[in-house]
């Protein structure tokens, strides 16, 4: 299994912010998309960075309000891990284990394909885990 299997089914769209925008456009498109992190990109769509909800939480607590009006750059893990669609869930688990990252953009041949959460892993392990353990089951019961 690798990271194809899941954008198969999860889709390629990724939310992405423009590196010019603020820490506000990235409160708004997080909270509009309801989701957990979104990836920088720079004019030519290459991945510049990656920001979460954590990471805002964190700067607004350092910071305060006027955050909000600042660059997505103070906000934000400039040069992320990232996967390939080839890349093993695996290998996956490996580096968001020890990165402590929940999210990991997806590149192919430089430009950005999807994103992959914790979630999404977990979910996958578990699809895998029920299918195994429910053949097993057919195998036993003959």
């Amino acid at each position: 299994m690798n990271v194809m299997t899941i954008l198969e089914r999860k889709g390629h769209a990724v939310v992405t912010l423009q590196d010019n925008g603020s820490v506000s456009d990235a409160v708004r498109l997080l909270r509009q998309h309801n989701i957990g992190a979104l990836v920088v990109v720079d004019a030519t769509g290459k991945v510049v960075g990656i920001t979460s909800e954590r990471d805002v939480v964190r700067q607004l607590a350092d910071g305060g309000g006027s955050v909000l009006g600042q660059p997505i750059a103070t906000c934000m893990t400039a040069k992320p891990h990232v996967a390939g669609s080839e890349t093993t869930i695996d290998e996956v688990m490996a580096m968001m284990t020890k990165f402590r990252i929940r999210h990991l953009p997806v590149v192919d041949n430089g430009r950005l394909s999807g994103i992959i959460s914790i979630g999404d892993v977990v979910k996958l392990k578990i699809e895998t885990t029920e299918a195994e353990r429910s053949a097993l089951m057919d195998y036993i019961a003959g």
